[in-house]
């Protein structure tokens, strides 16, 4: 079931850049791509819980900032070592400057 909550305004989110949102005892990273476009993942790693709005954005890559693992943030694919379980990601919508994600 969807359950569509504000993460931040459009202007929150530099292009090729994170941001962290906590909602509900969980946290989320809110990514702004280099052609405009908005995606949400997990907040944390899969490898060892460091939080990836920490890390580094690069065309469709998240680095995290523990120990470099990358992650493609439109997919959630884990991309290297020491990564190896994918992200879970979530539906992004743009409603009149907010953007929205689909935590449900």
């Amino acid at each position: 079931m969807a359950e569509w909550v504000e993460a931040c305004a459009v202007d929150d989110v530099d292009k090729e850049d994170v941001i962290r949102f906590d909602h509900g005892g969980r946290s989320f990273a809110i990514y702004r791509s280099p052609d405009d476009d908005f995606f949400a993942t997990d907040g944390f790693c899969t490898h060892e819980m460091a939080h990836l709005a920490d890390g580094l954005v690069m065309d469709d890559i998240i680095e995290c900032p523990k120990h470099n693992g990358r992650f493609n943030y439109k997919t959630g694919e884990a991309k290297g070592a020491p990564v190896c379980v994918n992200l879970k990601t979530y539906p992004v919508r743009v409603e009149a400057g907010k953007v929205m994600i689909d935590i449900g």
